[in-house]
């Protein structure tokens, strides 16, 4: 529950909203930015959202919980649109917050998937990573929102910032992994892939590859990443995932070859067994099955 007064004019002091509750912290900048937020009022709203920030990134119990009763997922897809001083404070919270499954699956009502979206146009590397990083969050396990975000366009603009940023690792590695979880495959970051560019074999395409750990020190899965612009606004990107087995591997089982890749036989880390994505800005079906139409399985 949150409780506002509005203090007597001061005439030597601007007239403000000051909270009052009986709760802790959170509750309170969170009851702010609900008051607060259709204003959008840099020095009111920020130590608010800084509140709010450092108690999602110290996974403080029930702070989740409390921002999604809270309502205010609606006021920060306002900041975001809005392009003010306070968008990247909101990105950042808005990144964290999609760390939480219980707050993600409201982004979508809360009208953040064009909020977010909106913010790829930007020119601010800062801000663009943590919008492409609250994408790849959004669509890490939530068929719905991947498709919202394919419906909207998310796939050609993370393209482009592929391309405006050749030299950026960190956007780079992040733009990558938002594409994966884009076709379902469900990269955490925790898993600690390695991106690296490869080399190209057609004019006009970009390739990386990212590698996954070994894991019981035999194998490990290759990421293989190719984008390709056909014309402005229209790009291809096709994914496949490889098994790479160590030299161990073989010894052990006696085997000769000296080529140590084959194809991923198992798609069990795929939500579909999707293949390769062509999008288009233009012309991009509004179904139900939207993803049977923009993408196509080549096994």
């Amino acid at each position: 529950m949150y409780t506002y007064t509005r203090p007597h004019r001061d005439k030597s002091r601007s007239s403000r909203l000051q909270p009052y509750t009986p709760n802790d912290n959170l509750n309170n900048a969170l009851g702010a930015i609900r008051v607060l937020g259709l204003e959008l009022i840099e020095d009111e709203l920020k130590p608010h959202l800084n509140t709010v920030l450092i108690n999602i990134k110290e996974r403080n119990k029930g702070a989740a919980e409390q921002v999604v009763v809270s309502g205010i997922l609606p006021i920060l897809a306002l900041s975001l649109r809005h392009r003010g001083p306070l968008t990247l404070l909101t990105a950042k919270l808005v990144a964290e917050l999609a760390k939480e499954s219980v707050v993600r699956k409201g982004f979508g009502d809360a009208g953040l998937v064009p909020a977010v979206l909106s913010v790829l146009t930007s020119s601010d590397e800062e801000l663009l990573l943590h919008a492409a990083r609250t994408i790849s969050r959004m669509s890490y396990d939530s068929p719905k929102l991947q498709e919202q975000l394919l419906r909207r366009g998310a796939v050609p603009r993370l393209v482009a910032i592929l391309l405006r940023f050749p030299d950026k690792e960190a956007l780079e590695e992040v733009c990558l992994q938002a594409l994966c979880n884009l076709c379902g495959m469900g990269v955490v970051e925790e898993a600690g892939m390695v991106w690296e560019r490869g080399a190209s074999v057609r004019p006009g395409e970009s390739v990386f590859h990212g590698v996954s750990p070994h894991t019981c020190g035999f194998a490990s899965s290759v990421t293989l990443v190719c984008v390709s612009q056909w014309a402005p606004g229209q790009y291809g990107v096709n994914i496949e995932v490889f098994q790479r087995c160590s030299s161990s591997f073989w010894g052990l089982h006696g085997n000769k070859r000296t080529a140590h890749w084959f194809p991923f036989s198992s798609l069990g880390s795929f939500s579909n067994p999707l293949r390769l994505i062509k999008f288009s800005t233009r012309n991009v079906p509004r179904t139900k099955s939207l993803k049977t139409r923009v993408f196509h399985t080549f096994l």
